[in-house]
């Protein structure tokens, strides 16, 4: 990761929610989920979330590097129907070393849909890999 990557880095990052972004869809396997109302669900809303985080990193990332959540602490406070914008703006609160943790608050077209922090770690493509490689071996 480069040493320019700073506490205090903000970056917005805006999605439209798609009828396959809302509950029903996170597990259609089951049906307590496919049972559930169509408005944007809270796993599509932390991946939301971890995406913009990656997009803020993105420009502070050396070749071959990427960045893996580690940790997610937020608040779904409002429901979002399929055809709303959310927009996630997202401040970088530490960075040490590879580590860096981030504060998030989320919003649709109406009101505030989310909030909280995430932990993201910076590891090299190659070897991560490979010990994901060298544990479905072992399984």
């Amino acid at each position: 990761m480069k040493e320019t990557l700073k506490p205090g880095l903000e970056h917005t990052f805006s999605f439209l929610v798609a009828k396959e972004k809302t509950v029903p869809y996170v597990y259609p396997e089951s049906d307590l989920f496919r049972e559930m109302p169509e408005v944007f669900a809270t796993a599509f809303m932390v991946g939301f979330m971890e995406w913009a985080c990656m997009e803020a990193l993105r420009p502070y990332l050396e070749e071959g590097e990427r960045t893996l959540g580690t940790m997610i602490n937020i608040t779904h406070q409002a429901a979002t129907p399929p055809g709303m914008t959310v927009t996630a703006q997202v401040k970088c609160l530490e960075v040490d070393g590879k580590r860096t943790l981030w504060e998030i608050e989320a919003w649709d077209d109406v009101e505030i849909i989310g909030k909280g922090t995430h932990e993201r770690f910076t590891v090299n493509n190659e070897k991560f890999s490979a010990r994901v490689a060298a544990k479905r071996i072992t399984a």
